[in-house]
């Protein structure tokens, strides 16, 4: 019985341990449709030195008046808790959270909310929540 026992919590340790770390080794692609637009705004993804980026940040506008961040030709690596910010500054002291990341790789929109002043914002970041690291961000 002890011996059952032993490799049922084996079998639990390491199915939570696979779950746990699996995504840091998986992509998650997503490629979305540019709903019709005009854009305002482009800048190329700066990458940290431990988490490197590439693609473009385009702020574009909707057809229905949104403002629409844009990551185009995106690929990065993924990570724990990944959430996407518009910060006043690096130090993301003063910041919107646009949501959960929606992919590591191909074309990803993220609506910014109606009541939310992009122009009062300078940067547009990938941030890891829980360890507050900052993966990689654009200038806005």
């Amino acid at each position: 019985m002890k011996k059952i026992i032993g490799i049922v919590i084996i079998v639990i340790v390491l199915g939570i341990g696979y779950y746990t770390i699996s995504p840091f080794f998986r992509n998650v692609s997503l490629d979305e449709t540019a709903p019709e637009s005009t854009e305002v705004q482009s800048a190329e993804i700066i990458d940290t030195p431990t988490h490197p980026a590439s693609g473009t940040v385009r702020i574009i506008e909707g057809v229905d008046g949104e403002t629409i961040i844009r990551y185009e030709n995106f690929k990065t690596i993924n990570g724990p808790n990944l959430h996407v910010y518009l910060a006043k500054d690096l130090d993301a002291k003063e910041f919107v959270d646009l949501g959960p990341i929606r992919g590591t790789e191909g074309n990803i929109n993220y609506v910014v909310p109606e009541d939310i002043d992009i122009t009062e914002y300078s940067y547009v970041m990938y941030w890891c929540v829980p360890f507050s690291v900052l993966f990689n961000y654009a200038e806005i």
